[in-house]
């Protein structure tokens, strides 16, 4: 890696003093908690994102008809109705949920009463995350893409042809660097984002653990963001959780290992459990840290406390 690729993601980033600092599990997982789950009965849950109050949206990507809505009490409700197929989900700073609806082939938006707004057509989205400045990244699959559409509305290929098969995508607290997850190979890359929208700076960055019959391939899949400027991403061995500097914090194993593990988000009280959508069902666990929330005005990664 070239020294002064790596100091300008490194900067993008966040400060000096988490670039030098042990970020171990230990400072994520508490003792004796464990995943639980708390809601089931789906056919593939996907699209984990949450609002500033810390309620959960997700998708039924393959056998539902719906944005549902995962209460602070535990209560499931349909949020929004005749929305099918949707892969990728988050809350822009505008108070509109942005999503990608992978079967209709477009990209779109929804207002607070379910109105949908079109942003792009004929287009392949997986996953998409959304600054606070209005900017939208969302990986194109099967063509090897990342887009954006800016706050005017003017969509532009910002990435071809790096990744095996981009999917999951997320930002640093300071919205500095975009990450994206290879499901086709064995790393997260990362992006320096430019003040004007544009991505340089790409690296392979965070070496993912692979299964050992398929030593290449991580499935690397959804993705989130801490406060402290950790990076989580659901693959096949995992959870895989990254400190800010791209190393290996460890692996935190899938509630169901028998099932695919695609999406992942902070939400709950405080935005503190960490949610995982695993097959039909998601689950949750409560951790030490916070997740880092876009919509939000852009921050420095925090200090980790101490173990």
């Amino acid at each position: 890696m070239k020294k002064h690729l790596l100091t300008g993601i490194l900067l993008a980033v966040g400060p000096v003093f988490a670039i030098g600092q042990d970020m171990p599990l230990s400072q994520v997982l508490i003792e004796n908690e464990d995943w639980e789950r708390v809601a089931d009965g789906f056919e593939f849950t996907d699209g984990l994102c949450a609002d500033p109050e810390g309620n959960l949206y997700f998708s039924d990507v393959k056998g539902g008809d719906a944005v549902f809505r995962l209460d602070l009490a535990g209560n499931v409700t349909r949020f929004i109705e005749e929305a099918s197929g949707i892969s990728g989900l988050q809350w822009g700073s505008d108070g509109r949920l942005y999503a990608c609806v992978a079967r209709q082939k477009k990209v779109v938006v929804f207002d607070r009463d379910g109105n949908e707004t079109v942003l792009a057509e004929d287009v392949r989205p997986n996953d998409l995350v959304v600054t606070h400045g209005g900017d939208l990244y969302f990986t194109m699959t099967p063509t090897r893409e990342i887009r954006r559409i800016d706050a005017k509305g003017k969509m532009t290929i910002v990435d071809g042809g790096n990744l095996v098969r981009p999917n999951g995508i997320t930002l640093s607290p300071c919205q500095g660097t975009l990450a994206v997850s290879d499901h086709g190979g064995r790393f997260v890359w990362a992006y320096r984002v430019r003040a004007d929208g544009a991505l340089d700076a790409a690296q392979e960055f965070m070496p993912m653990r692979t299964p050992v019959d398929d030593p290449e391939v991580a499935r690397g899949d959804g993705m989130a963001t801490d406060v402290h400027g950790r990076y989580y991403v659901t693959s096949a061995e995992g959870l895989q959780v990254f400190d800010p500097t791209g190393r290996m914090g460890g692996v935190i194993a899938a509630p169901d290992p028998g099932s695919n593990l695609v999406s992942v988000c902070f939400a709950g009280p405080g935005h503190a459990w960490v949610y995982v959508a695993n097959g039909s069902a998601l689950y949750r666990r409560k951790t030490k840290t916070r997740g880092a929330l876009f919509f939000a005005e852009p921050r420095m990664a925090e200090s980790p406390p101490k173990d």
